[in-house]
């Protein structure tokens, strides 16, 4: 199995094989966290038009996603794993519009198989490719809006890099570095209150959801399903 890392939008597009797409603040936290509340489905779309358009035709429940970290007008919860582990999401469908993570899945138009990871999923997500023996694995951190690296991507890159080889890597060094990290900061600023500082800790559980996103093309939607098991 030979393993790729990559990055942001442009690392989106190059990727090729089984993919891994990851948006650790937010999106795919987010995502795992609405699998949990239950979910029948999600959708992924890349702007605010898609999105606001699959709940108009009634193909999704609610819109739940962020420009600039704030929720567009008529979306019913922003991008946060906080808001939607308060809310009651069971047998709902949800369609999904972030800045990084589901416009990277979009992007990764070469791969053939794409899963979207945060921590909260890695070992999860990992558990579930090694399971399908893949040729190559590329694993792309999405970064800020797609174009700027950031401290908690890249670490969950490489810790997941780290299980895809067999190694036991320490998550609690894992945490210190992405909550060491840039991106942590606007979460704790009182002046960006659509940042909830609650979900820091929502993304720092790690390996605590045991739902592997695995993302498909179906009905002219990337869409995501629960994976039985």
């Amino acid at each position: 199995m030979k393993i790729r890392v990559d990055s942001l939008i442009e690392g989106a597009k190059r990727a090729r094989g089984t993919v891994i797409i990851i948006d650790v603040y937010r999106a795919f936290t987010t995502a795992s966290v609405a699998f949990e509340r239950g979910i029948s489905k999600m959708l992924f779309v890349a702007t605010i038009e898609e999105a606001l358009e699959a709940k108009e035709s009634g193909l999704a429940d609610y819109c739940v996603g962020e420009v600039d970290g704030i929720p567009p007008q008529g979306f019913d919860f922003g991008n946060s794993p906080y808001e939607l582990s308060q809310a009651d999401l069971a047998g709902k469908v949800i369609v999904h519009r972030t800045s990084a993570g589901t416009v990277g899945v979009t992007a990764a138009a070469g791969a053939e198989h794409i899963y979207g990871a945060a921590l909260v999923n890695a070992r999860a997500t990992v558990n579930h490719v090694l399971a399908s023996n893949p040729s190559v694995v590329t694993i792309v951190a999405m970064g800020l809006n797609g174009t700027t690296r950031t401290d908690e991507d890249e670490q969950c890159a490489l810790y997941m890099r780290n299980l895809l080889l067999g190694r036991s890597p320490e998550t609690e060094h894992v945490r210190g570095l992405v909550k060491a990290g840039k991106e942590t900061d606007k979460f704790l600023d009182p002046a960006k209150p659509h940042f909830h500082p609650e979900d820091v800790e929502c993304a720092l559980q790690v390996n605590s959801i045991a739902q592997p996103i695995r993302i498909v093309k179906q009905d002219g939607f990337l869409q995501a399903e629960k994976i039985a098991g």
